[in-house]
């Protein structure tokens, strides 16, 4: 099934944006809440980096396609387009060095690494007609392979 809403660039639609997707049937209460985090970093990330240079009516475009196997959020946007991967990495970085003494932890700057980290396919990209596409797949069980790698007990 698809679910679709369009939202203007405001931070105040955060509300509408989470009650769209709280209100997507047949989601498993995990993945709903790995999948609403997810949602939130990002939508949050294209109003107050992609778009902060942006009128207030330039449209963000969200899309959840549910089937029995999982879900795919996208999210549309007309910012500027960076290296996902590459921000990833960045983050993870910043990060461990930042372990290595706990006083200079950000406080922020960790949405990237997290989707990454819950996301079982991320993809990003700058689409022709001058948009950036989000697009994040999340399977509501582990993967056959998974399973397939885990050790057996042999009696």
């Amino acid at each position: 099934m698809n679910y679709d809403l369009r939202t203007a660039t405001d931070i105040y639609a955060m509300a509408k944006v989470q009650q769209w997707f709280a209100a997507i049937p047949n989601i498993p209460p995990k993945v709903r809440m790995q999948c609403n985090l997810v949602l939130v970093e990002i939508f949050t990330n294209v109003v107050c980096y992609a778009h902060a240079d942006l009128p207030e009516d330039t449209p963000i475009d969200l899309l959840v396609i549910t089937d029995n196997q999982g879900l795919e959020l996208h999210i549309w946007d007309f910012g500027a387009p960076f290296d996902l991967r590459r921000e990833v990495e960045h983050q993870r970085d910043r990060h461990e060095k930042a372990l290595e003494n706990l006083d200079d932890l950000p406080t922020g700057g960790r949405g990237l690494m997290i989707t990454d980290s819950i996301a079982d396919q991320l993809e990003y990209m700058r689409l022709p007609d001058g948009r950036n596409h989000f697009r994040m797949r999340k399977n509501f069980s582990p993967s056959l392979d998974a399973d397939a790698a885990q050790p057996t007990e042999h009696t």
